[in-house]
């Protein structure tokens, strides 16, 4: 009976040291990964504040081209990110040579991604006349994407090579590289904004620009990093460049092309959502872009947790540990639940101080945006939740190399049953702008549901049959003579 109570003790210790180790060592990747998620969203903000010093039309034109910019990035980004998860498996499984292949041709994928979005960025005059622009704001956009569109390579190269740095669990370098990034960004925009150091004034090109020129340094520096730190380099990754591996190029594709179309569904429904958020009037509208806003910014730190958590389930599972990725699997998700319930917290307990960062509250002139966006901020409350549930969910099931059956899910979550959902409730039930949130919630809800019983399915599927293709660990002894 001691023995058994002894041997019960010993095996809770260990399982509690375990999952104390697997969260010590989530959150060692997480936070840098997160902070840099963080500065590159302070980018795009600092961006939109200097665009609106140079005037409304420019902010105008300047948000529509970062819109453009930013979508088709994220788009070929999800393409790009197959890396992560392969690189990671391949680190586990103490295969170098695969790792470095991984990285080439996740290099070589991001200039065959590179050339058609530069391409389109170039040549955007008529699709931007097309959806009705005014050829006043078409000129002012086309000057800003002209220059940024030089940015799309070393911006999806840094992504191949930000993969393979955190697959090794080395992702500090990233978060530091990302951060003086974002600070010479800022610099750059100031300088070239308005002609500083001999430089000409170039309005709104500038910022295009200094994003530009941002996105160079950081790729070339995370090159030299990679080039200077012997832990690294030993991977030769930039060496045999020209040679075209077409069976890992295909793996890339099938993991990445399903991550890049479930960025596109869940991005074309916000974009959706604030389409016909316009329907109900500009104060319905800007209140949507407020609380729409707090969220996206919120929304990167678990993002950088779910970076990090399809960073681990891979790295276990390269080492045949399925038992362990599900551990880091779901330790990742609920770590991503509990800091996006820390940010509901803020959201329901202080919607107007939330409001404050973008309004004036006190101004009579503001007080339907800011009763409305309070109301939005408490709906977003309810989504913060399981917006990180479902993220980390994905994450962890691209460790696993499983993204075709989530982008099945997530497509039927969010516009089989969240979009509908709000477009009842917006108009069967009366509840206008606060209806279609509500229907953001539920689609993010099935998914929170949906994703996180994959991943339990696929990790357990994957654990037996790797304990039915095991040789017995106690073979049966021969007969002595």
């Amino acid at each position: 009976m001691t023995r058994c109570i002894l041997r019960g003790l010993t095996r809770t210790m260990l399982i509690r040291s375990r999952v104390t180790a697997e969260i010590r060592e989530c959150l060692y990747l997480a936070i840098p990964l997160a902070a840099a998620q963080l500065a590159q969203s302070a980018t795009g903000f600092v961006d939109t504040v200097m665009m609106g010093l140079l005037g409304s039309q420019s902010l105008a034109a300047g948000g529509l081209g970062t819109t453009a910019f930013t979508f088709l990035l994220l788009i070929a980004t999800g393409v790009i990110s197959a890396v992560s998860p392969l690189a990671a498996e391949a680190f586990g499984a103490e295969n170098p040579e695969r790792v470095a292949k991984v990285v080439r041709q996740g290099l070589w994928l991001a200039i065959v991604l590179a050339i058609p979005l530069t391409v389109l960025v170039w040549n955007a005059n008529p699709l931007l006349t097309v959806i009705g622009q005014k050829p006043e704001t078409i000129a002012l956009t086309q000057q800003y994407l002209g220059a940024i569109a030089w940015g799309y390579f070393p911006a999806l190269g840094f992504v191949a090579l930000r993969s393979f740095v955190s697959a090794l669990s080395q992702p500090r370098s990233v978060m530091a590289i990302v951060i003086l990034g974002t600070l010479l960004n800022i610099a750059g925009n100031y300088v070239l904004m308005f002609g500083k150091l001999g430089f000409p004034a170039m309005g709104l090109a500038g910022i295009g620009w200094a994003s530009t020129f941002s996105l160079w340094s950081m790729f070339l520096a995370l090159i030299a990093y990679i080039g200077y730190q012997p832990s690294l380099n030993q991977y030769h990754v930039f060496r045999h460049l020209q040679r075209f591996e077409r069976k890992t190029l295909r793996d890339l594709l099938i993991v990445g092309l399903p991550i890049s179309g479930m960025i596109t569904v869940e991005a074309g429904l916000f974009t959706v959502t604030t389409f016909l958020m316009g329907q109900f009037g500009t104060t319905t509208l800007a209140a949507h872009q407020i609380a729409l806003q707090s969220a996206a910014i919120s929304f990167n730190i678990p993002l950088g947790i779910s970076l990090a958590t399809t960073v681990r389930v891979g790295q276990l599972a390269g080492k045949q540990d399925f038992a362990g990725s599900r551990l880091a699997g779901f330790i990742g998700i609920s770590l991503g639940g509990l800091t996006m319930g820390l940010t509901a917290l803020l959201f329901w307990v202080a919607p107007e101080q939330v409001v404050a960062w973008y309004l004036d509250v006190k101004n009579p002139a503001n007080a339907g945006v800011v009763a409305m966006a309070k109301t939005l901020l408490g709906v977003a409350a309810v989504f913060q939740i399981v917006d990180g549930i479902q993220s980390n969910a994905a994450g962890a099931l691209r460790g696993l190399k499983d993204t075709q059956v989530p982008l099945l899910l997530a497509m039927t979550a969010y516009w089989g049953v969240g979009l509908p959902s709000g477009i009842l409730l917006s108009r069967q039930f009366q509840l206008d702008g606060v209806g279609l949130w509500w229907g953001l919630a539920i689609g993010l809800t099935v998914t929170a549901i949906a994703l996180p019983l994959r991943f339990e399915r696929r990790a357990t599927f994957l654990n037996t049959q790797l304990l039915r293709t095991k040789p017995s660990t106690n073979p049966q002894k021969p007969p002595t003579e």
